[in-house]
């Protein structure tokens, strides 16, 4: 039986990290080493795709309108602006909550770009995954969808590619009609594909007196869904304290029936009347953004009551990533 040659590094190419391609796990490593590459230079990649970032969107403007987009709302669009500007060709760049066929992002015929946000994403770090994306958008032929795929480890994010002093104005629609230019001309499965996706999405209005709250109509109830940028652990004291002093409602009929945990913030959620338009909650909603901060201000040990109520909010509080 003949014997197997000892595997030497000499003749090889010895490649530093920068310049390690990415292989299957499974396969030697290419550095060399004569090692798996999940054993080897795979070790940090694979790393890098598992570890979860809390608060993806953290520093972006409009972090609680992001994290609605993403969660909350079906069909919405916001106008980004990059930080470096719009490269040649390129008259738009825009997020979409949902692309046609769940693409990442689509180079439209006329060059502007839509970007989708809630797809499924290769690694822990949403903001890594979406900037590797519109990298690849502004950079693919007109007419042409972006494929999913794995972004690198020291890539940009989101936070390095859009401008810091830009705003973010959500705009929500009644169905998705955004997805093409012209709707009403729209070739036949083109349409039936809209169909279907419209009569699917939930009616969702973005209130205008406070920020980051939705209204969202059910077949039962309606509910108000509002995203809050205050830590957690303090919302939550805030929140009890005026459970237990009868104050978190948002009028008759409505109440505070617990919250979702999204992407490191904390989403309280009303039950509302059947009859309760977006409308009706603009004023109440202010009122009770007034006696949050209130609330929040305050430094004073929670009561026994204040302590159930706390206990009662978190116990019907739902995570979603």
């Amino acid at each position: 039986m003949a014997k197997k040659r000892p595997q030497t590094k000499a003749g090889r190419p010895q490649l530093t990290d920068g310049e390690i391609p990415v292989v299957g796990a499974r396969e030697p490593c290419p550095c060399g080493s004569g090692r798996r590459y999940k054993a080897c230079h795979g070790r940090a990649a694979a790393h890098a795709v598992t570890e979860l970032v809390q608060r993806p969107f953290e520093g972006l403007p409009g972090e609680c309108d992001w994290v609605a987009l993403r969660e909350l709302v079906p069909a919405a669009t916001v106008q980004l602006t990059l930080k470096d500007g719009l490269p040649e060709g390129v008259p738009s760049v825009t997020l979409a909550t949902v692309l046609p066929m769940a693409w990442p992002a689509l180079r439209r015929d006329d060059g502007s770009v839509l970007l989708g946000l809630q797809n499924d994403t290769p690694s822990g770090d949403i903001s890594r995954d979406l900037a590797d994306t519109l990298q690849r958008a502004l950079e693919a032929q007109p007419g042409t969808p972006v494929q999913a795929r794995r972004a690198p480890a020291d890539g940009p994010r989101m936070q390095d590619l859009l401008d810091a002093e830009g705003v973010f104005e959500p705009v929500v629609h009644d169905g998705f009609e955004f997805w093409v230019s012209d709707p009403e001309n729209a070739a036949q499965d083109v349409a039936a594909s809209l169909e279907r996706a419209n009569a699917a999405a939930i009616p969702t209005v973005k209130l205008t007196g406070v920020d980051s709250a939705y209204w969202c109509e059910t077949p039962d109830k309606n509910h108000l869904r509002w995203v809050m940028p205050h830590p957690e652990e303090r919302l939550l004291d805030a929140l009890a304290r005026l459970h237990a002093a009868g104050r978190s409602s948002l009028g008759e009929g409505t109440r505070l029936v617990g919250s979702f945990r999204a992407h490191g913030l904390t989403v309280p959620v009303w039950d509302l009347p059947s009859g309760v338009s977006a409308d009706d909650v603009e004023k109440p909603a202010a009122e009770f953004a007034e006696r949050l901060a209130v609330a929040l201000a305050s430094e004073a040990p929670l009561t026994p009551e204040e302590r159930r109520a706390r206990g009662g909010l978190t116990n019907r509080q739902v995570t979603l990533s």
